[in-house]
C-alpha cells in the first residue's frame, strides 16, 4: 500500500475513531451528574448503597484491565472492538429498564466490563491507525474528543433530566452509543496484523512491574478523582447551591485541554516528571479549596458559588497534566513488545484508585459530610506526591528505556 494510502486509511478512519469516541463517551459522561441521584430517588437508595452501586462499575473495568493488553495483543482488535462496543453502548438501555436494584447492579457491572474492554482496544486501534511520525499528535487529539464530550455531555444531561426525567437521559445516551456504534463498525478499517506468534503465560504479560511504583502514585490521585466525579451533585446540594453539578464538569473540561496543550509539549521536551509533579500539586490546592467550600461563608455568601466553580478549572488544569504525562511515563518503562501491559497497568492502578473513592467516600459522606471527604482526598494527594518525587522519580530515571 503506497504513502498516500496509508494517509488516506489513517485520515478516514481516525476521524471515524474519534468521532465514535466522541459520541459514547458524551453519553457516558452524561449519566456522572444523575446516576448518583437516580438511585436515591428511583430505589431510595442510601448514599453508602449508592456509593457501593457506583463502585461496581470501576470493578468489574478494573477486573478486565489485567488481562487487557494480552487480550487486545492475541485477538482480532476490531471484532474485539465492534463487540465491546455494542455491550457498552446496550447498558445504556439496560438502566431505565431495570425493574429492580439487583438487575440495576447487573447492568453496572456489565457496563464497567465492556468499558475496561472497549477503552484498552480502541486506544490500541487508533495506535494501530496512526502512522508512527503522527502517533503522538493522534493521542492528543483523540483524548481531547474525550474531554469535550465531558465538558458538555453533563450540562446536556442535568438540563434534560430537569425537564424530561431521569430516563430521558439514558435513551439520549442510547441513541447516540447506536450512533457510535454505526460509525466505528463501518468507518474504521484496521490493518492487517501478522499472526501473533504463541507465548508461555507470565505474570509480566499481564503486569508492568517497572510500573508499579508510578502506579502506587497513581493510584492515590485516582481516589479523590472517583469523589469529583461521583460526588460532586450530591456535595452541590449539601451547600445549597443552585448551580447545576454539570456546570461544574463542564468548568473541569475546560481546564483539561488548557493544560494538555501545555503538558503534551513540555512532555515531548522529556520534562516528564516534572509536569506530572506539578499536575499533583494543583490537584492538591484544587481539593483544598473544594473542602474548603463549605466555610465559604465565613467570609462572604457570595464566595462559596465562586470558589466552587474555581476549584472545578482547577483540577481541571490538574489532572489534564497528569493524564498524558503519567501515560508517558509508563510506555517509556516498557519495551515496545509490551506496551499493550503498560496501558493496561496504568489503567489498572486508575481504576483501583477510583473504586477505593467511590465506596469509601460515600461512607465518609453519609456518616459526616462530603467536605471531610474532599479533604481526605486532599491529603491522599500529599502521600501522592511524596512518593512521587522521593522515589518514582528517581525509579524512572533509572528504568527508562526511551
Amino acid at each position: 500500500m503506497s504513502l498516500e494510502n496509508d494517509e488516506k486509511l489513517f485520515n478516514s478512519s481516525f476521524i471515524a475513531a474519534c468521532s465514535a469516541n466522541f459520541l459514547y463517551f458524551f453519553g457516558f459522561y452524561s449519566l456522572l451528574p444523575i446516576m448518583a441521584l437516580y438511585l436515591i430517588d428511583t430505589f431510595q437508595t442510601d448514599k453508602i448503597i449508592t456509593g457501593a452501586v457506583m463502585a461496581c462499575y470501576t470493578i468489574a473495568a478494573f477486573m478486565f484491565r489485567p488481562f487487557g493488553g494480552y487480550l487486545v495483543d492475541k485477538l482480532n482488535r476490531k471484532k474485539l472492538y465492534v463487540i465491546a462496543l455494542a455491550i457498552f453502548v446496550l447498558c445504556f438501555e439496560g438502566y431505565p429498564l431495570a425493574s429492580s436494584l439487583l438487575l440495576f447492579v447487573f447492568f453496572r457491572i456489565l457496563h464497567g466490563f465492556s468499558f475496561g474492554a472497549l477503552t484498552v482496544t480502541a486506544n490500541t486501534l487508533v495506535i494501530d491507525i496512526s502512522p508512527a511520525k503522527r502517533r503522538g499528535e493522534a493521542l492528543g487529539i483523540y483524548g481531547i474528543a474525550n474531554t469535550v464530550a465531558m465538558a458538555i455531555g453533563p450540562m446536556v444531561a442535568v438540563y434534560i433530566q430537569k425537564y424530561h426525567g431521569y430516563h430521558a437521559v439514558f435513551y439520549m445516551a442510547f441513541i447516540l452509543g447506536i450512533v457510535a456504534f454505526f460509525i466505528g463498525t463501518t468507518f474504521i478499517k484496521a490493518p492487517k496484523r501478522e499472526p501473533v506468534e504463541h507465548q508461555p503465560l507470565s505474570w509480566d504479560r499481564f503486569i508492568l512491574f517497572n510500573g508499579l511504583p508510578a502506579g502506587s502514585s497513581l493510584l492515590l490521585l485516582g481516589i479523590p478523582y472517583g469523589l469529583i466525579t461521583s460526588y460532586i451533585s450530591i456535595y452541590s446540594k449539601e451547600l445549597g447551591l443552585g448551580i447545576d453539578s454539570g456546570w461544574f464538569y463542564s468548568l473541569m473540561a475546560v481546564g483539561m485541554v488548557l493544560s494538555r496543550i501545555f503538558s503534551g509539549k513540555q512532555t515531548d521536551r522529556g520534562k516528564v516528571t516534572q509536569v506530572i509533579a506539578l499536575g499533583i500539586f494543583i490537584c492538591f490546592i484544587g481539593l483544598v479549596l473544594l473542602g474548603a467550600s463549605k466555610y465559604g461563608y465565613v467570609l462572604s455568601t457570595s464566595i462559596i458559588p465562586i470558589l466552587f466553580n474555581f476549584t472545578a478549572l482547577l483540577l481541571g488544569l490538574g489532572y489534564g497534566m497528569l493524564f498524558p504525562a503519567m501515560n508517558t511515563l509508563f510506555v517509556n518503562l516498557a519495551p515496545n513488545n509490551k506496551r499493550g501491559t503498560a496501558n493496561s497497568t496504568y489503567m489498572t492502578t486508575w481504576d483501583i484508585g477510583i473504586g477505593i473513592g467511590l465506596l469509601f467516600g460515600a461512607q465518609i459522606g453519609d456518616t459526616y459530610s462530603y467536605s471531610l471527604v474532599f479533604f481526605l482526598g486532599a491529603f491522599a494527594a500529599v502521600v501522592s506526591i511524596i512518593i512521587f518525587v522521593c522515589y518514582v522519580t528517581k525509579h524512572y530515571e533509572r528504568n527508562k528505556l526511551r
